[in-house]
């Protein structure tokens, strides 16, 4: 494992520009431990993609079908699953991260704020978007990404790719053109989710590669923190009393969804630092802009709340045709680095 995670981050620093890395001349052939590297990262990405997939459908379903009145409740069973299931498993010496102390607030910064903004936001959007323009939108959270490695990571990126990025990004907005259930208040929603993913994204990276938490320690530390605020924040607000008066609660189906979510809310965390330890926050973005196109085509037929209008559905295939661009170009770029 220790082998492993060397590789990967050898090969997550390198980014995913579009420049060769230096192999230093040696012709040095592809070994074991390479693919066991590449193994790793394929396996991760696809342990994201699935948690992402399942947690977008099970939060459509508490907050729109059983119309849940509580995204901030919900998001708030998601830190509480989290802490819980960490802390055991502590407890039973089956994972390890530091103990809390006060200079871990600093460490953490601005993760928690990050993490809290990011969770709520999306569930907003979630509960305010029909799926298929939800997912088309999260596709600008691709382009914020680049900015944020390029600015903080000093990566750069290919021409292939900044044009693959384009075309998702016009696809967006020719959707957006003709979306007949438009919504201002989950278009922001959205729009604040994808900013504080890519921050939340890169920001992650950083504090892995410092190695002063460690995954489960950004995972426990980002929940414990805001866990609090969250709580008070639903108490003066009216949602918590909102959500504990919800008729729904006697529901066993709806009861096993909503446990469901929090329990997945963990997950999905988990598998977003996992996913970035060893690749990148770019290529976390890209695995979820590949299940959003499941997303949208499902939103479509067994959705509900689309809206069907040619310009609409041309928008949204145009994006999706960039994300397949997109994804194709990084597949190579990452076989041409193994040659």
């Amino acid at each position: 494992m220790a082998e492993i995670n060397k590789y990967g981050r050898r090969f997550s620093d390198r980014g995913l520009s579009g420049e060769r890395p230096s192999n230093g001349g040696d012709g040095r052939k592809p070994t074991a431990g390479d693919s066991s590297v590449v193994f790793a990262k394929l396996l991760t990405a696809g342990f994201y993609g699935i948690c992402s997939f399942l947690i977008v459908v099970v939060n459509k379903s508490v907050l729109s079908s059983y119309r849940f009145p509580s995204s901030t409740c919900v998001g708030i069973g998601q830190m509480l699953a989290t802490i819980v299931v960490l802390r055991s498993a502590k407890a039973l010496d089956v994972i390890s991260f530091p103990d809390m102390t006060l200079g871990i607030p600093h460490k953490m910064f601005p993760l928690p704020l990050l993490y809290v903004g990011n969770q709520i936001s999306g569930l907003f959007g979630t509960q305010r978007l029909n799926l298929p323009m939800f997912t088309v939108l999260r596709r600008f959270s691709i382009f914020l990404t680049m900015v944020f490695e390029r600015f903080l990571l000093k990566k750069t990126f290919s021409a292939s790719i900044k044009l693959s990025v384009f075309t998702m990004i016009l696809g967006a907005f020719v959707a957006a053109s003709a979306d007949l259930a438009f919504d201002l208040e989950g278009y922001v929603f959205i729009m604040l989710n994808n900013v504080l993913t890519a921050a939340s994204g890169v920001f992650v990276k950083q504090k892995l590669d410092a190695k002063d938490l460690g995954k489960y320690g950004i995972l426990y530390y980002n929940a414990l923190i805001m866990i609090f605020p969250s709580v008070a924040y639903s108490y003066f607000s009216g949602d918590l009393q909102t959500a504990l008066e919800f008729d729904g609660w006697s529901d066993q189906l709806f009861v096993v969804q909503f446990m469901l979510t929090s329990v997945m809310g963990f997950i999905l965390m988990y598998s977003i630092v996992l996913c970035t330890q060893h690749n990148s926050a770019l290529t976390t973005s890209i695995v979820g802009c590949i299940k959003n196109i499941v997303v949208t085509y499902i939103g479509m037929v067994f959705g509900g709340d689309y809206i069907f209008t040619w310009t609409n559905f041309i928008g949204l295939n145009i994006s999706i045709a960039g994300s397949l661009v997109y994804s194709y170009i990084i597949f190579t770029q990452e076989q041409s680095k193994k040659m």
